[in-house]
């Protein structure tokens, strides 16, 4: 048994916004794609008997993208770990909570817990600030060889509308511009044509921004080229939140404990980690000098949480998945309480220290992608190779 068979896959087409994660990664058809499911198969295969079932379960998930990508980032964890020359013990009972942490692993006769959280930034919940996927993939399943498209949401329905009608009105607004005159006219401050549809209660305004005169005529490139502006979560609540979750789960574990955070924002800065972790940075003027401090509002900073220095360090890696695998360097963040014990440092991490005020970066000794036994430049080629058509007269 394995996550992804073999057979003979033909749709090359990118991800549909309505379609499961889970659904695109088995029928996306390609070389880069067949080196990803390769991969997985294989690091798949290395869990433990008893733990496979279960996680296959979460891979090919099509109900739940966060049950695909958490499952994804632990078999990215148990991977990592046993190229660093550890042994790893899954769900192994320990601590005063009753609970089994996700890894027990054992590098040099030294044992420390690490447990797995992933955690993506989401748009704004409320319907207004984005986008339906059936909306989208409407749009961008409109030929628009000479433009692409800004989309601004200007009302929301109370139903998806009718798509098919969409799709014609956009497509005849689009064939009745001629891009270079468009590139000409906006060259002389006149504004981009727009155009605006009403159905249903919804409304959306285009704006038809002109495909430059080398990139014409790609089939594979989509339409949408600006999506509507959104709310983003904020980035340090996103960090906080996710290791209070975990911090306080296992009760005292009486070793090293990490909470390892695959960490998806649209916009990562390590500044919102720092906060999130040891607290917000402010500047106070004295005698005309400034000097700086931090708020108690961090994990590890806040006076009214004691039990946070159970947590050992934090391992942070930004936006994990496949195609950043041997790209983005994990970074533990060190907890700076005295009574934490110490976290072991893997070759291939980073680190991050509170010294005074100041956070303190260490680099990795070795690239990440040793510890997972890949090429640097990992997957090779590219995921949605440009087929070029050539352009009516």
């Amino acid at each position: 048994m394995v996550v992804y068979r073999n057979w003979h896959r033909v749709d090359a087409s990118p991800k549909l916004a309505a379609e499961p994660h889970a659904e695109f990664f088995d029928r996306v058809a390609g070389p880069f794609w067949d080196q990803v499911r390769g991969v997985i198969n294989e690091w798949w295969s290395h869990i433990p008997d008893q733990a496979q079932p279960g996680l296959r379960s979460r891979l090919r998930d099509r109900n739940l993208d966060t049950n695909v990508f958490s499952a994804l980032w632990e078999l990215y964890l148990h991977e990592m770990l046993l190229g660093s020359g550890c042994t790893v013990e899954i769900e192994h009972q320990i601590g005063t909570g009753g609970k089994k942490p996700d890894f027990l692993v054992t590098r040099d006769g030294r044992q420390f817990v690490v447990e797995a959280i992933w955690t993506a930034q989401r748009p704004g919940h409320t319907a207004s600030n984005s986008l339906p996927p059936q909306l989208s993939d409407a749009i961008n399943r409109v030929t628009s060889p000479n433009f692409f498209v800004s989309c601004e949401l200007d009302s929301v329905g109370t139903v998806t509308p009718p798509q098919k009608r969409l799709k014609a009105e956009l497509t005849r607004w689009l064939a009745s511009l001629d891009p270079d005159q468009v590139i000409a006219e906006h060259e002389n401050d006149m504004p981009l044509p727009r155009h605006t549809w009403h159905e249903a209660g919804w409304g959306i305004t285009f704006e038809a921004i002109p495909r430059s005169p080398g990139k014409r005529g790609n089939p594979t490139s989509r339409t949408i080229g600006v999506y509507p502006s959104v709310w983003l979560d904020d980035n340090t609540s996103l960090v906080l939140e996710a290791v209070k979750r975990k911090g306080r789960k296992y009760g005292d574990l009486a070793l090293p404990f990490i909470i390892a955070v695959g960490h998806a924002p649209y916009f990562p800065e390590n500044e919102d980690t720092e906060t999130a972790l040891y607290g917000t940075t402010v500047e106070y003027a004295h005698a005309g000098t400034p000097t700086f401090d931090r708020k108690r509002d961090g994990y590890w900073t806040a006076t009214y949480d004691h039990d946070h220095s159970r947590v050992s360090g934090v391992l942070i890696v930004d936006n994990p998945a496949p195609s950043t695998w041997t790209k983005n360097t994990p970074v533990l963040w060190q907890s700076p309480a005295p009574e934490s014990l110490a976290a072991p440092v893997l070759p291939t991490w980073g680190t991050a220290q509170l010294v005074d005020t100041q956070v303190e970066y260490q680099p990795a000794a070795y690239p990440i992608h040793t510890a997972l036994s890949l090429p640097e430049h990992w997957p090779v080629g590219a995921p949605f190779p440009q087929r070029h058509r050539s352009n009516a007269s």
